[in-house]
């Protein structure tokens, strides 16, 4: 297939000049899922890549950087953290219009909707979990210096750029001014603590931001979708995969979400599992979960934004509005609560 996003000539060439043979000319087809950047599984009849590319338009400053995801993926090979493997980063925009990623095919289910979640039992679901915090905990426990990612992030003032950073992506993407939205932006500024530990993080954990094999949900085969990774506070990563349980994410995602779903741990059975795991503390946890609350608000009116702006490609981008003031309001009530 072809559509604006992919012109399968040029990358044909590209990928040639690059030294990489190919067996006959690529084929590509749009992987379902992802309000974000858009990935796509290419072929040239024998061998299979994941190819990621930001939205042909509708962009905003800190999304979509394909350097950055790149750069993470390829660190993290052969670490504890299972990632595709690395094959091609193109900031070359002649060729597809946009700088573009590609990695490895792997194969494997990734877990999106509640629907797939009916052929497994409540058990194997424990398993997948269990896996998953224990997968994010393996990540937070890298040493990105190690790794070669010690100018990968500022870890110092992180919460504080984190707050400024998703104010600022609110007053470029918001249609009208919200009272919860102030508020909540004023209550984590004034209670910004100290960050907790400076590690990678992904920026963007659930469920189906991972690969599970397909004959055992509790096998995480790669981690995906690096574009919000950075050097940062680990425990933004662990509220975060929290305040996803929230049922208003699938308005976001625009389908019953898997990891909405009530047959899987509550976010307060996941934040207290990853402290196990890892052996950190959640101390100041409503202002992470307020934040995390925020940050999704925000990324829900961004959706909204690039939808209202034609800038999509497939369906369920349309609800995604009907997020935000459901996440404002659940952020506020964290960190109230928490104080």
């Amino acid at each position: 297939m072809t559509d604006e996003a992919m012109n399968l000539p040029r990358l044909q060439d590209h990928l040639t000049a690059q030294g990489i043979e190919l067996a006959g000319p690529l084929s590509a087809e749009l992987i379902a899922g992802g309000k974000s950047n858009l990935t796509y599984a290419v072929t040239d009849g024998r061998r299979r890549w994941a190819l990621r590319r930001p939205p042909v338009s509708g962009l905003t400053p800190s999304a979509h950087d394909m350097a950055r995801e790149y750069r993470v993926v390829s660190a993290l090979g052969g670490s504890i953290v299972p990632v595709p493997e690395a094959l091609v980063l193109c900031e070359d925009t002649s060729v597809l219009g946009a700088p573009f990623a590609m990695t490895g095919f792997v194969d494997g289910t990734v877990i999106r909707n509640m629907d797939d979640l009916e052929p497994h039992s409540d058990a194997e679901l424990a398993r997948c979990t269990d896996r998953l915090v224990r997968v994010l905990a393996d990540l937070h426990s890298v040493d990105h210096r190690a790794v070669g990612l010690e100018d990968f992030g500022r870890p110092e003032g992180f919460l504080t750029r984190q707050v400024g950073l998703w104010a600022k992506q609110w007053s470029r993407v918001k249609t009208h001014d919200l009272d919860d939205a102030t508020a909540l932006h004023r209550e984590l500024e004034a209670m910004i603590p100290t960050e907790s530990a400076a590690t990678i993080v992904h920026g963007d954990y659930r469920i189906d931001n991972t690969i599970v094999a397909a004959d055992d949900i509790a096998e995480v085969r790669a981690v995906v979708d690096w574009e919000l990774s950075t050097l940062g506070d680990p425990l933004t990563d662990v509220a975060l995969m929290c305040v996803y349980r929230n049922p208003a994410l699938e308005l976001v995602l625009g389908e019953p979400a898997a990891w909405t779903s009530p047959r899987l741990p509550a976010p307060e059975a996941l934040a207290e599992q990853y402290a196990q795991v890892s052996g950190r503390q959640l101390r100041h946890w409503g202002f992470y979960l307020g934040l995390a609350n925020f940050k999704l608000a925000v990324i829900a009116a961004g959706i909204d934004h690039r939808y209202r702006s034609g800038a999509t490609v497939g369906d369920g981008f349309d609800t995604a509005k009907d997020a935000v003031p459901i996440l404002l309001a659940a952020g506020l009530a964290a960190v109230r609560r928490h104080r």
